[in-house]
């Protein structure tokens, strides 16, 4: 990989590793979910539009407009609001650790689907094994009275679990800057009431203002800018590793900032579900027909007319990182 390459891998691994601290910094202040989720989609669509615009084909959007509200509202809409709502209650670090369950989810997700991808031994071991670190993890919670919390998390890696078999089987062929400056534009519209129902009556603190510009400039628009620009740079394959550097980064990050305790529960739960991921979501040999699966490679990259069109597959994996 290219210098620029790894300078935009160290990019992706911070961009969608913090957005877990950024939110507990802005609901601990007052933050209503409401707001927070409307500020990062409001103001995210608004930097993305103008490059947007470039490449949109509006008729392709319209034809694919139910699968697109269905894609935004398990990527965002649903998700966004689980996630800020949890972190209420615990901690962002475990918050991060639970999402990194996304890619396990998504492998028996397609599978219950209909996937005609066999699973080997191995990646039924990483179903496992992952599954135990989501168990060692969440234990503690649940006895201690998060459930509600917790269950908010692993619902909103269900949903990332989902959307990528709707934009992989419906959205293949929309491009993907156009159509994540939609999906953030819907879900701003309809955060846009709740939003100004609960709108703070003094502003938030500094951190708390700065948490929300964070979780707007950078985890949401230059975030998918430097996603596709490091897809086009090193390919799907070697681009998505940056995904299971993410739930480390939120762990250091509620660590180091937050003074979030770091015991020996969350460095098993970490270690465990980090290589549950690996090894259920590792290529597979061939699907039934004999044709290779698994890990995208280069030549899921295509190209459009402003040079967004990444593969459904790329986008697909960093559907774990996103935080989002």
């Amino acid at each position: 990989m290219t210098r620029r390459g790894w300078l935009l891998f160290a990019l992706m691994s911070v961009i969608w590793g913090v957005p877990y601290l950024l939110i507990k910094v802005a609901v601990e202040d007052g933050v209503s979910v409401p707001v927070l989720v409307f500020v990062r989609t409001a103001v995210g669509a608004a930097i993305l539009l103008p490059l947007a615009l470039r490449g949109l084909r509006a008729a392709r959007l319209r034809r694919h407009w139910r699968p697109l509200a269905a894609f935004a509202a398990l990527e965002i809409i649903v998700p966004w609001w689980l996630l800020a709502d949890a972190e209420r209650q615990i901690s962002s670090s475990m918050t991060g650790l639970l999402i990194a369950a996304s890619p396990i989810i998504a492998v028996l997700v397609g599978r219950l689907a209909g996937g005609g991808e066999r699973l080997g031994g191995a990646r039924w071991t990483g179903l496992a094994v992952g599954l135990a670190g989501v168990t060692v993890l969440a234990a503690p919670g649940l006895r201690g009275g998060d459930v509600r919390s917790i269950v908010e998390v692993l619902l909103a890696a269900t949903c990332y679990s989902i959307a990528p078999l709707i934009l992989a089987r419906r959205l293949a062929d929309v491009p993907a800057l156009p159509m994540t400056t939609v999906c953030l534009g819907l879900a701003a519209v309809l955060y846009a009431v709740p939003a100004a129902l609960t709108w703070p009556q003094t502003v938030p603190g500094g951190p708390a203002l700065a948490s929300l510009a964070g979780l707007a400039v950078l985890c949401t628009a230059l975030a998918f800018l430097v996603f596709f620009a490091l897809i086009r740079e090193a390919g799907p394959a070697r681009a998505l590793v940056f995904t299971y550097v993410n739930p480390a980064v939120a762990v250091v990050a509620g660590v180091v900032l937050l003074d979030e305790p770091l015991t020996v529960a969350v460095v098993v739960a970490f270690t465990l579900i980090l290589a549950g991921a690996v090894l259920a979501t590792g290529r597979a040999k061939a699907t039934p027909e004999g044709s290779s699966v698994g890990t995208p490679d280069e030549s899921s990259v295509g190209s459009s007319a402003n040079g967004d069109r990444v593969g459904a597959g790329a986008v697909n994996g960093a559907s774990s990182g996103r935080g989002r």
